[in-house]
């Protein structure tokens, strides 16, 4: 027999009978909704965890490519810059916006860092034979006195100390023959050259190159791996941060203004003097790879491959005013044996 409620509206005497509600059964949880929900959450987390490598999957999250997570966070605060910081960025920005010292008869200053003779040197005699005037020459022998064939070297020895590879004495040399080099206003232009250096191409072609072109060329990247970020050290902080720190071989072509800033350098250079170094820490910091790149961060370079286990190749067209040009003026690391052939091979050097 139903139960039945009784509503009493109205007066007491006013009487409504209705029928009981039916005895309904307990509702089902919605389960795929929850199993919907679980599986967003876990396909979100894995996309945070092991994030897209391809710019098409990329697309799926954002019109705008991959982004990390640090990049939908708040932009964090500028950091406050130190006393010396601030001193040194006030005397780069005065060199940098100090006019050029104008010369009438502008010239290459290349400086040759040897342990002692130089095994080119009459190859270097032909380069330079008819372009006297344009050029000046420097020598730095680390180990023994270099006994000279051409005239164009003669009495171009600087003073010069020992250098130990992998040590902040092979900055210091560069930098020593920079000083000498720049007492020479005419000087407009510094290269760096070892002594197994030739040129690849006839002096006029390398003297436009540099001349007129407003950029200094320093080889620099970014390498996550080993031999990269892997020789950083924190104690260099909180002047060189991990994110700035760069790699490139330490041969470079610098114009004047830039020759300058480095001499005017204290700050980074002694940061790597003190912390960039073999042994230190465990790691196998170079300073001469690492000091010039990271204190300059603007490149011009070809083509490089990291050293952590993507082995990433990082390729950048090499621009000479805006103008796709050469990367190399000069190639190393050739032995004495073949003096000869490219001697030879000089007699027909020419632009590209």
């Amino acid at each position: 027999m139903k139960a039945e409620k009784v509503w009493r509206l109205g007066s007491m005497g006013d009487m409504q009978i209705l029928p009981g509600s039916r005895h309904r059964p307990p509702m089902k949880k919605p389960m795929w909704i929850i199993v919907l929900v679980l599986f967003v959450c876990v396909f979100l987390i894995c996309a945070y965890i092991y994030p897209p490598q391809s710019s098409s999957a990329c697309y799926v999250f954002s019109s705008k490519g991959c982004k990390g997570f640090v990049d939908w966070l708040p932009p964090m605060p500028a950091r406050e810059y130190t006393d010396e910081e601030i001193a040194s960025r006030v005397v780069i920005k005065d060199i940098l916006n100090s006019p050029a010292i104008v010369s009438k008869n502008s010239k290459i200053a290349f400086m040759f860092l040897s342990p002692g003779s130089l095994p080119f040197e009459r190859l270097w005699d032909k380069f330079f034979q008819g372009h006297e005037g344009k050029f000046s020459v420097y020598v730095h022998a680390s180990k023994t006195k270099p006994v000279h064939v051409s005239r164009y070297f003669v009495n171009r020895d600087i003073r010069s100390d020992q250098v130990i590879w992998g040590k902040i004495s092979m900055v210091d040399a560069e930098r020593r023959l920079l000083a000498n080099a720049l007492q020479d206003t005419d000087n407009q232009q510094f290269v760096l050259l070892s002594d197994s250096c030739v040129p690849l191409y006839d002096f006029d072609y390398i003297y436009n190159y540099l001349m007129y072109t407003n950029i200094s060329f320093v080889d620099c990247f970014k390498d996550p791996g080993p031999h990269g970020n892997g020789r950083y050290s924190d104690r260099m902080l909180p002047e060189v941060e991990v994110k700035d720190f760069r790699k490139g071989a330490q041969w470079f072509a610098m114009k004047r203004q830039h020759a300058i800033i480095v001499m005017a350098d204290n700050l980074y250079y002694s940061k790597f003097r003190s912390y960039c170094q073999p042994g230190l820490e465990g790691k196998n910091c170079i300073a001469d790879e690492h000091y010039l790149p990271t204190f300059f961060q603007s490149i011009d370079v070809s083509v490089h491959v990291t050293s952590d286990e993507k082995k990433e190749v990082q390729s950048w067209p090499c621009l000479w005013n805006g103008i796709q040009k050469p990367c190399y003026l000069f190639a190393r690391k050739f032995t004495p044996e073949t003096m000869d052939s490219l001697l030879r091979l000089l007699a027909n050097y020419s632009g590209p």
